[in-house]
């Protein structure tokens, strides 16, 4: 096992390895974990070296101090708004839909573990994890009208499909803030925990799926995305496609062995 750390190249972002789960903190406390270029393409870049690497099996993204993520860092934004030509739709296409779009495609669990404040892109960044687990101070802010903007990366993709059409163009048009408990209503988050519990909640589930056939994990979140836009009949094809592969591997049969002799399975993703 291996200790949080801060690397020479990525120092706002925390790294921790243990017992097959990578987790990532995000550490800009002092301004609530707001993203900056640098945590952007950290994060990216951990996420695309966890993709490739069979002994990370599940990941957890969390943050120090009492947020979350205010979202981009706005301070930042500005100044280099003001150094010139600047596009915010390059900006997103560069910087924040990559990530985003890493998260949902890694065939690996993704846990959002969301300790407080999650505003913005942040709010975004958690939706676009497989399962969250928030903390009862936790609260999500969807504010981009309120500084004449769209809500972005991936957000008017992920709040329609949680909350229904006409809450999700409430919440975005009056930027009321969503509790832990509404966002469990609402389906935004999976369990809501004290927050003095939250990291052991997060790490319980983590360790749980690690210890879980990983080609079974990654194809049922493939098949899961894939039926977001397939109709009925091509998603059952989809499955059986799935279904023919995964029967060939070690796992499956690890899988049956073990149910058949009443023991723990102990899975290789192979």
């Amino acid at each position: 096992m291996t200790g949080p750390m801060k690397t020479a190249a990525q120092p706002e972002l925390l790294s921790e390895r243990s017992n097959g789960v990578l987790t990532l903190t995000l550490n800009r406390p002092e301004v609530l974990n707001s993203l900056t270029v640098a945590m952007l393409a950290g994060l990216l870049d951990s996420l695309k070296k966890a993709e490739k690497d069979p002994t990370v099996r599940c990941v957890v993204l969390t943050a120090a101090g009492r947020a979350f993520c205010a979202g981009a860092d706005l301070g930042d934004l500005r100044a280099r708004q003001a150094q010139g030509a600047f596009s915010l739709g390059d900006e997103l296409r560069l910087r924040f839909n990559p990530l985003i779009a890493q998260i949902r495609k890694i065939e690996k669990p993704v846990i959002g573990a969301v300790n407080g404040l999650a505003a913005g892109a942040g709010a975004s960044l958690i939706l676009s994890t497989d399962i969250k687990i928030c903390a009862e101070k936790a609260v999500f802010i969807n504010a981009f009208s309120k500084v004449g903007l769209v809500p972005d990366s991936g957000m008017t993709y992920f709040m329609p499909r949680f909350m229904g059409l006409s809450l999700a163009l409430e919440h975005a048009w009056t930027a009321k803030p969503i509790s832990a408990a509404s966002a469990l209503h609402y389906g935004w988050v999976n369990r809501v925990v004290a927050a003095e519990e939250l990291a052991a909640a997060a790490a319980e589930i983590a360790e749980e799926l690690a210890k879980s056939a990983s080609l079974a994990l990654g194809l049922t979140k493939r098949a899961m995305n894939r039926s977001l836009d397939n109709n009925f009949e091509s998603q059952l094809e989809y499955e059986a496609q799935l279904q023919e592969i995964l029967g060939k591997t070690n796992d499956h049969q690890e899988g049956l062995g073990a149910f058949l002799e009443k023991r723990a399975p102990k899975f290789t993703g192979e």
